[in-house]
């Protein structure tokens, strides 16, 4: 029987980390996969030329990496861990007899280089996924979650609108402007006599009726490819900002950054507003949203918009009992006018019962742009529209699950906006590495079910025909009915 006598040794020689890593480790593939060395070229303007020598960027980068991908509690933790983690000293380039660097160093870092640079990061993991084969880009889905702000509801202090915009303004934090000249669909109510004095760029908002207190939140808004659920555009908002005011501007940094035109776009009901729609309809993107409720009594019983038949050579609608209903006023802030038929015919119609409750008579209501809402209508009860909403809740709520989990998704590290957003720039990049790391570009396109071919004309915008019909419009001739798949047809 041996014994082993726990004798510190007085010399090392002939220890090669490289060898005690294994060969199937996460962070070889990490390591093989991102060039961290671009670092030293973006940040060499916040650095002087006389002064102490700073620790590498590409260090420091790997160590905020590693805070994330181990997920690690805190920056402390972390420096800590780094002399026993022979993995974590390899993936920095370190050996056993250096030093590890001061936990301070980390946040002097991000105070120096502003969010530049892990923005440039994220977006390096969406170029390499695309040449890997794992982003289609035509295909996108989109929703937004809230994170707790590393504040108390203790922080919190309530008093009058003004004393609340001078608190703001004594911490600096950042300004806010609701649009006023949006419909309230598109809007989001904000709380304006709190606010934290922990973190006052961070609003006081609930998760719903049903959640309880309202408490300092930020919302995490994400674009995330059909084809593999690549992450490939990202916005860090305070937790009051409207959902579907960042729909725009996330289409245009995905075809930014993916160099690639959405064709399809997929939410939930909360990004359904008019001017969603009517947006998405004029940039060539179909809409396969959850279909918007048309506007009129369905849930009373009575006759709802679908039963009014519009002429458009007249601007007129006509009623289901065949009388005449003509605009009476235009409302500038919602966009739409009202058309109603003669108060006296209307009070003595035999249908009045089926068609309104109203004394003043039965109104309809027309946006501005009626023609791109009814395409839009038509795109979300198409077959494919219906699958596209299916799988994302797998997709779309699985991915914000993985960052839950795994990368400390729904809590604030640190705190203030500009921060927050490098913490969402990170857990996007170390998503993305995850799944670049778990599958090849051959190994994806395997696995997908064979596309038809269509020719040059699939590559360009698609043309809306419309047909208008007694019914409202459908769409003919796009996409064509022969192209879905058998399930599809059968459905």
């Amino acid at each position: 029987m041996g014994q082993h006598e726990g004798q510190k040794e007085l010399f090392s020689y002939g220890v090669d980390l490289d060898r005690r890593v294994r060969a199937e480790h996460p962070l070889r593939r990490v390591q093989a996969m991102i060039d961290f060395t671009f670092a030293r070229a973006a940040v060499a303007h916040t650095y002087g030329e006389n002064g102490n020598v700073s620790v590498d960027p590409v260090v420091l980068l790997k160590l905020m990496l590693l805070l994330f991908h181990e997920n690690v509690r805190s920056e402390r933790e972390l420096v800590r861990r780094l002399p026993e983690r022979l993995d974590w000293l390899w993936f920095l380039g370190y050996s056993l007899d250096d030093e590890a660097p001061n936990h301070s160093v980390l946040s002097k870092a991000r105070a120096r280089w502003g969010g530049e640079l892990f923005e440039e990061l994220f977006v390096r993991t969406v170029r390499q996924c695309v040449e890997a084969g794992l982003v289609d880009g035509a295909k996108v889905h989109l929703d937004g979650s809230l994170i707790d702000a590393d504040a108390s509801r203790d922080s919190v202090v309530k008093a009058d609108a003004e004393t609340i915009a001078r608190i703001r303004a004594a911490y600096g934090a950042q300004e806010r402007k609701l649009d006023e000249t949006k419909p309230p669909s598109a809007r989001c109510k904000t709380n304006l006599k709190l606010v934290s004095k922990t973190d006052p760029d961070a609003p006081c908002v609930s998760k719903g009726p049903q959640s309880g207190t309202a408490r300092p939140r930020y919302k995490h808004h994400r674009m995330v490819d059909d084809r593999c659920g690549v992450i490939t555009a990202v916005a860090t908002t305070p937790g009051d900002v409207a959902e579907p005011a960042q729909v725009a501007p996330l289409l245009a940094q995905h075809e930014k950054n993916t160099r690639k035109e959405v064709t399809a776009f997929v939410a939930d009901r909360g990004y359904g507003t008019v001017e969603t729609y009517c947006d998405l309809i004029a940039q060539g993107v179909r809409p396969h949203m959850t279909p918007m409720q048309p506007a009129g009594h369905k849930s009373e019983g009575l006759y709802t918009k679908d039963d009014f038949r519009y002429d458009e050579s007249a601007d007129v609608y006509f009623c289901p009992a065949g009388q005449t209903m003509t605009p009476r006023r235009f409302h500038e802030r919602r966009q739409m006018t009202d058309y109603v038929a003669d108060k006296k015919i209307c009070a003595q119609c035999p249908l009045r019962a089926e068609c309104t409750k109203s004394k003043t008579g039965r109104s309809v209501a027309r946006h501005w742009r009626e023609k791109d809402l009814e395409v839009a209508r038509a795109f979300t009860r198409l077959p494919e529209a219906q699958a596209d909403r299916r799988r994302r809740r797998s997709l779309m709520e699985g991915s914000f699950a993985h960052a839950a989990n795994h990368y400390h998704f729904k809590r604030a590290r640190w705190r203030r906006l500009h921060r927050q957003k490098i913490q969402d720039w990170i857990i996007a990049a170390v998503q993305n590495v995850a799944r670049l790391c778990g599958a090849t570009g051959a190994a994806v396109a395997a696995k997908q079910p064979k596309r038809p071919r269509q020719g040059a004309a699939a590559a360009s915008r698609p043309a809306f025909i419309l047909r208008a019909g007694e019914n409202g419009a459908r769409i003919v001739g796009f996409p064509p009915f022969s192209e879905f798949p058998g399930n599809m047809r059968a459905a």
